[in-house]
Formats: structure tokens, C-alpha cells, sequence
């Protein structure tokens, strides 16, 4: 079977027309509403945190759904790992809607599955523990992340899922790892792709992209300001965030030239001309043709962020790009009739959920190709990766996600 014929037989719904709801007529009004919108009587949630820390220093934050000591699940019931947008987390709307029914019991209509939403450094009120936070082309903390799920449940598949900047992760992950990945098939929505022409773009355009470009980098930059004195025992980070932070209003092409690729070369793997050097390694839409597992990945055609995409997919059989008429940037609401009223809910929810069963249920791993875990010192280790480690700390708890206090504006971000 090919991956047209299986996307085509198990998510049905991918073959039925997307219709925006009335009042969401266009990508922008989807956006904002995604952004903007109260979701807090929606998909409810409830997650425990636990704390990792990696071997630089850093911390992630794993919240994982349902909590163990609410629902017994076996240890061999799929998880799927998420990776949220730009300044995100687990409280996200568009995170909460696809996991909330995946990880309802299956005599409610669930998948009954598992989920993990790893929260990036600083994030959902994640700790900023080391001197260095994320960026769009940083694949080692999902890597260091992954090593301790697949840890915690070795009997468990793995199955990945991104949502904007998380997206572009987690195809850049699957490409790098090819066949060793420990995520069995993944799922990207709203995948950025090339970020050199997003950002250039919206930074660079009409009034309306320079808007979505300064909220886009304000937000990065409210997270910096609020830990700007752990951030400030970098050396090149305290030499470019006082000229960063003196912008009244900078563009995501001022921020990232001043940020994101200094942090970069603290990496050790080779300096960049300028951020247009920095965003081609760190795109996906190059990565494709090195994918080596299903990935399902959605994109919407008035998607005012996101205007470029891989249309021949990388000439890779493994992946099904698939672009909606509509949707805007993670919204795809569309209207529906429930208890003879009228809602907006997303569109896209529906053919994720068919993609997360159908792989869960029909694909299976080889644990044997993944690089080995090994502890040491405390620490959890991948074999022929010294340099990457990570052991889980105090801290955490259990929480409702819709009710998580995170930073003002931060669910604009991708």
C-alpha cells in the first residue's frame, strides 16, 4: 500500500472539503480567533509535570495526560509526543483540542491513548535553569526528551506530533535520525517549512505581515526580558540583547539577527554569515527527502504567516502533504451543530485523530534501530552521544491545562 492509498483509506475525512466557518472567512480572521479566542471551557485537560534536566544545565518540562494515578493505562498504550509553537505549551487551545479526545478512554470515543507535551526552555512556566533557552533549529532537547520517554515506557510507540515552530522540529528531527528515529510516524500542522522566506517576508512586506512579525518576535523577546539575568552569563547573548532589547518594535528578522544565530554559534558547529545563513540550516522543507517514517503534515493555502511550501514534498514517498482551502495559521475552524447550537471547532481535529489511530494501531517499531539508553551518574545517556544527557528532577505536579497562567499573548506564536 502506498502512503497516497493509506492516508486515502484511514483518514477519510482529509478527503472531504474543508468550509471555514462564516464569520472566519479569511486566514487572517482564523488566526486571530486561534490566538484570541476562550477556550477555556473546551477540550479541559488535566496534565502532570515532570522535570528534566539536561546535561548543559537546562530544563524541560513534560507534561504528560492522562496522570497515572487518575487512569491506568498499559505500558504498551502509544504516546504521542508534542511539540508546541513559538512561546507555547501544553495549555494551548490547538495543542489541548487534539489531545483532550485522543487521550479520552475509547468507551467515550477516545483513542485511549497517552501524550507527552514537552515544553521548550522558559516555556509554560518551564525554568530557565542555564544560560541558553531554544530556537527553530534545535533538535537536541526533543532528542534529550525523547530518550527519557522512550526510558520511562520502552514498550510504548512513539508517535510525534508539531504544531508550527514545534512542526519544523519535529521534521527536522525525523530527518536527522532516519531510521534510528524513536517516533514511529509523525504529524506536522502549519509547518513554517523555509524560514528564510517567512521571515523575510513578514518582515519585509505590508503593514499586516510587519504586525504579525513584531508580535511574533515581541513574544520571544518578553520571554528573554523576563530571564534576562540567567540569560546574561552568556557572553555573546549579553553582548546582543541590550541592542535587541532598545528596538522599539523589532521584526523577527531584527530579532533573529541579533539572537537566535548568536546562540547558534555557542553550539560549536560553525558560525553564520548572517540570520538568512542561520535560517536555511534550520529549515525543514530541505530535510524532507531524509524522512524514513510516515509523516502526515497540514498546511492551509491562506495561511498568513506561512506562504511557501514543499509542494513535491521532497520527492518522498514517506510523506503526505496535504493543503487546505482555508484555515489560516493552526485555526481550520469551521461551524458545527451540537445540542442544536451552533459552534466554531476545528476542522483539522478530525482527520488528526483518524492519522494518531491508524498509525498507533497499524505501524510498528523497531526498537532495535534506536540508539541505546544507558545511565550513568544519574544521567540518561544515548550511546555514541556523550554530549547529550538528561535525568529527571524535582518538581512538577499535577495541573489543569486551560488553567496555566503562561505569557501574555504567547498563543500567536509559531
Amino acid at each position: 500500500m502506498t502512503m497516497r492509498d493509506f492516508v486515502c483509506s484511514k483518514c477519510p475525512s482529509l478527503l472531504k472539503e474543508f468550509h471555514p466557518s462564516r464569520l472566519l472567512f479569511n486566514g487572517h480572521l482564523q488566526t486571530a480567533y486561534s490566538a484570541y479566542g476562550d477556550f477555556s471551557e473546551v477540550d479541559k485537560i488535566m496534565y502532570d509535570r515532570k522535570l528534566i534536566r539536561l546535561l548543559d544545565g537546562g530544563t524541560l518540562s513534560l507534561d504528560f495526560t492522562p496522570p497515572e494515578d487518575e487512569r491506568h493505562l498499559s505500558d504498551d498504550t502509544p504516546i504521542i509526543v508534542t511539540f508546541h509553537g513559538l512561546t507555547g505549551g501544553s495549555n494551548e487551545a490547538y495543542v489541548r483540542a487534539i489531545l483532550a479526545p485522543a487521550c479520552a478512554p475509547v468507551e467515550e470515543g477516545g483513542l485511549g491513548y497517552r501524550a507527552v507535551v514537552v515544553n521548550y526552555r522558559g516555556c509554560a512556566g518551564t525554568p530557565v535553569t542555564s544560560e541558553k533557552l531554544y530556537h527553530c533549529g534545535n533538535t537536541d532537547d526533543a532528542r534529550q526528551a525523547l530518550m527519557y520517554i522512550s526510558h520511562r515506557y520502552p514498550k510504548a510507540k512513539l508517535i510525534g506530533l508539531g504544531f508550527s515552530l514545534g512542526a519544523n522540529i519535529l521534521v527536522r528531527y525525523l530527518a536527522q535520525e532516519g531510521e534510528q528515529s524513536r517516533l514511529i510516524a509523525g504529524c506536522a500542522l502549519g509547518c513554517p517549512w523555509d524560514l528564510h522566506s517567512v521571515s523575510y517576508k513578514l518582515s519585509n512586506g505590508a503593514w499586516v505581515d510587519r504586525m504579525y512579525s513584531r508580535m511574533l518576535a515581541g513574544n520571544m523577546a518578553t520571554l528573554i526580558k523576563a530571564n534576562k539575568d540567567v540569560l546574561a552569563n552568556n557572553p555573546k547573548l549579553a553582548k546582543a540583547l541590550p541592542y535587541l532589547f532598545s528596538l522599539p518594535s523589532p521584526t523577527l528578522w531584527d530579532f533573529d539577527k541579533y539572537y537566535a544565530y548568536e546562540e547558534k554559534e555557542l553550539e560549536t558547529l560553525g558560525a553564520f554569515r548572517d540570520q538568512g545563513d542561520f535560517y536555511r540550516w534550520a529549515s525543514s522543507h530541505t530535510a524532507l527527502s531524509d524522512v524514513r517514517v510516515p509523516l502526515l503534515a497540514i498546511n492551509a493555502d491562506d495561511d498568513p504567516i506561512i506562504r511557501d511550501l514543499p509542494v513535491d514534498a521532497g520527492e518522498n514517498p514517506l510523506v503526505s502533504l496535504v493543503v487546505t482551502r482555508g484555515g489560516g495559521h493552526l485555526g481550520w475552524f469551521a461551524s458545527e451543530k451540537k445540542f442544536l447550537r451552533r459552534r466554531r471547532a476545528r476542522w483539522v481535529k478530525k482527520p488528526v485523530l483518524e492519522w494518531l489511530g491508524a498509525v498507533g494501531e497499524d505501524l510498528s517499531g523497531d526498537p532495535s534501530k534506536c540508539r541505546p539508553v544507558y545511565e550513568n551518574d544519574g544521567f540518561l545517556y544515548e550511546a555514541g552521544r556523550p554530549g547529550l544527557g538528561c535525568r529527571q528532577v524535582e518538581g512538577g505536579g499535577k495541573f489543569h491545562g486551560e488553567m496555566l497562567r503562561v505569557l501574555p499573548n504567547s498563543t500567536a506564536g509559531f
